[in-house]
């Protein structure tokens, strides 16, 4: 299906899926077609953490209320079926139909993957949802990446902007990243590591204790809300910001190709159009709980800290190695990195006038008490 084509369904649809949150009729899902469909959706995520893990549970909810509960999706957590970071391979054996994932988990197999979730000094959450459904982003990803790998993706939240994870020491200069432990996935680890961080890459039930041990010097997970579900202000004191790896992530809806193709165009537009729901609704959700975290944790002792400008700097200068590294070696990696790039100047260009000095204004407001 072309994406005009997909957009146009998804829009259809999106009307539907709001008469049915309000519990109206939807004729449109009765049109939709009478073949049942019984899915399984495997996680990346533990239940626990509810705010991630309710991206997928919002999909099939949805997907579900607009389909009047012809289209059925069993939601697997992490490890109930198999391990998180295996989440992409059971799509692709058929496994599973489907999975929520973070597709730059997956960059041992492509470092591509990383510009459908994060990617260091990339997009903020409103660039990355612009670029990937206007800006040519998700066809890009669709018809160059993810086909090779016998799957479909649609984005169904963010995590919005994060935070760059807890320090059992303090980072005053680029030279105490020398010879730090630190958990972190993506392409981040690969732009650390040109400064001496020796990253690991370890799932969120194993980074408290990790830390705790002190196997770990630094973890980085998501932002204040999650972060303190795993504790991790009891093991290292420090809280660091910006997540500059991670201006944004999203999370993605992962089809098994086959099982994609073979649906009608009608449930390609449901599907879509519950995706875009779900996107709509996490990153609302991560807004909403961030705040209130953010206070308990400082509240309890936790001491906020700002990368100083020359690691910030030293970082931006790595990050643009690593790409001109990966880029020489992976054209595909090099056309989407162009492709982006791009876009978030672009982006920039528009926002420094009125977003910016906007939202500048305001917090600046704040802090005086207007």
């Amino acid at each position: 299906m072309k994406r005009r084509d997909l957009l146009k369904g998804g829009l259809r649809a999106t009307t539907l899926a709001s008469a049915a949150v309000i519990g109206s009729t939807s004729a449109g899902a009765q049109d939709a077609g009478q073949t049942r469909i019984s899915w399984r959706m495997t996680s990346s995520y533990p239940r626990s953490l509810d705010a991630v893990y309710s991206a997928g549970e919002t999909f099939i909810k949805v997907l579900s209320e607009i389909t009047k509960g012809r289209i059925q999706i069993q939601h697997l957590a992490a490890g109930e079926i198999v391990p998180g970071l295996q989440a992409l391979d059971a799509v692709q054996n058929g496994t599973v139909e489907c999975c929520d994932t973070a597709p730059y988990y997956y960059v041992g197999k492509d470092p591509t993957f990383a510009f459908a979730a994060a990617v260091p000094f990339g997009l903020s959450t409103r660039q990355q949802n612009a670029w990937f459904f206007e800006g040519g982003g998700l066809d890009l990803l669709n018809n160059e990446l993810f086909a090779k790998y016998n799957v479909f993706g649609l984005p169904i939240g963010n995590t919005t902007a994060q935070m760059a994870g807890w320090f059992r020491k303090e980072i005053n200069t680029v030279d105490d990243l020398k010879g730090l432990k630190m958990r972190i996935g993506g392409l981040a680890g690969q732009v650390l590591a040109k400064l001496g961080v020796v990253p690991q890459q370890i799932a969120a039930g194993d980074i408290y204790p990790a830390l705790e041990r002190g196997t770990i010097d630094a973890a980085e997970w998501v932002g204040p809300y999650d972060d303190e579900k795993l504790g991790f202000n009891k093991v290292a004191p420090y809280y660091y910001y910006p997540g500059w790896w991670e201006g944004s992530s999203a999370i993605f809806l992962l089809i098994n190709k086959g099982k994609w193709d073979a649906l009608s165009p009608e449930d390609k537009a449901l599907m879509t159009a519950a995706a875009h729901q779900a996107n709509t609704v996490t990153i609302a959700k991560y807004d909403q709980l961030n705040p209130g975290a953010i206070r308990r944790l400082v509240a309890a002792g936790v001491q906020l800290k700002a990368f100083p400008a020359p690691v910030m700097d030293a970082c931006l200068k790595a990050a643009g190695e690593v790409y001109a590294e990966i880029s020489a070696q992976n054209p595909l990696f090099k056309r989407i990195h162009d492709h982006m790039m791009a876009y978030r100047s672009e982006q920039y260009l528009w926002q420094q006038v009125t977003e910016y000095t906007y939202e500048t204004y305001m917090i600046r407001a704040r802090a005086r008490g207007g």
